[in-house]
């Protein structure tokens, strides 16, 4: 199926501020989103306590820590974590330019989803910049093994994801879900997937100084006799977890730094997985070219975008 794709780039049409929990420090945070002009990609600033600024690029080299959510630098005192629901709404709804400020160590959990960021962009509105957009078109199939999990890129005339989650759990099992990505699947069938965990590993993640803000109020918790323990129960019957880790995808394939034409495909995968996946494909200048749209036309299918010269945009480093 070719998916018709943006040709240019945009901007939010207005500033927007979100006051929420971080979910692993307990503490509030604010955050607000900036309009960018053409180029800039998306910029995050960390205001710290004594004035001074710590600023990331939402791209691969700046990528930190994966272990329970992505970070974005190295510096624990200066990092800004938890950045994948946040990009992945900024990648499902074609946002290119965006500056993202921050007054706490990571971003507002919210309720677990991206719904929040896909509602309050869409309440500010979109702007098209009338620049042309350049994306990443996977040309040659790349992989990455870590035990019995897998993750690989795929030539596509589209974006894609296929993702599938085996868990030793009979509320969770083995699930799939597979589909191209426009901003419409993303808003109906992903966007509103909470981040989900066991009542096991609570009290471990405590000690550890982790999920210090989680709470049913923004995660799926699955009590030990493999039932969820939410009121509500589930968002999409019993596949929202599968649902959730898809969204994490999302948002940690938004840091190539620029749209992918192509399918990610992942078994038992994770941010780790991810963010690995994504490094092996952009260091293999031989997998994937830039391209971009032939015309002045707002929409164009993925085979008619043209290569352009690589050296001219490398958003991915640093």
């Amino acid at each position: 199926m070719a998916i018709a794709l943006l040709g240019f780039q945009t901007t939010i049409a207005a500033p927007l501020t979100l006051t929420g929990i971080g979910v692993h420090s307990g503490r509030e945070v604010s955050i607000t989103f900036q309009p960018a002009e053409a180029g800039t990609g998306v910029l995050f600033l960390r205001q710290h306590d004594d004035g001074s600024t710590s600023e990331y690029r939402a791209v691969s080299a700046h990528v930190g820590n994966t272990d329970l959510c992505t970070v974005l630098g190295t510096n624990p005192a200066r990092s800004i974590a938890t950045i994948e629901h946040v990009m992945a709404a900024i990648y499902a709804l074609g946002l290119d330019n965006l500056i993202v400020e921050v007054d706490g160590a990571e971003m507002p959990i919210m309720d677990g989803s991206s719904e929040v960021f896909i509602d309050a962009i869409e309440q500010v509105g979109i702007t098209n910049l009338g620049v042309k957009r350049r994306y990443i078109r996977v040309i040659k199939p790349v992989r990455i093994e870590s035990g019995a999990s897998w993750s690989e890129f795929l030539p596509y005339d589209g974006t894609r994801f296929e993702v599938e989650i085996d868990f030793d759990s009979q509320l969770i099992g083995r699930q799939k879900w597979e589909g191209d990505l426009t901003a419409e699947t993303f808003k109906n069938e992903l966007s509103r997937a909470r981040t989900f965990g066991f009542m096991r590993d609570v009290e471990r993640l405590w000690a550890a100084g982790f999920a210090l803000g989680s709470s049913l109020e923004n995660s799926v918790v699955i009590s030990d006799d493999d039932t969820v323990i939410n009121v509500e129960g589930l968002r999409y019957e019993k596949d929202e977890f599968v649902r959730h880790k898809t969204l994490d995808a999302v948002g940690d394939l938004a840091l190539a730094g620029a749209q992918f034409i192509g399918c990610y495909r992942s078994y038992r995968g994770g941010h780790k997985m991810n963010a690995n996946a994504l490094k092996a494909l952009l260091s293999d200048p031989t997998a994937y070219e830039v391209v971009e749209a032939p015309s002045r036309s707002h929409q164009v299918r993925a085979r008619e975008f043209v290569p352009v010269q690589v050296s001219e945009f490398a958003p991915w480093s640093a």
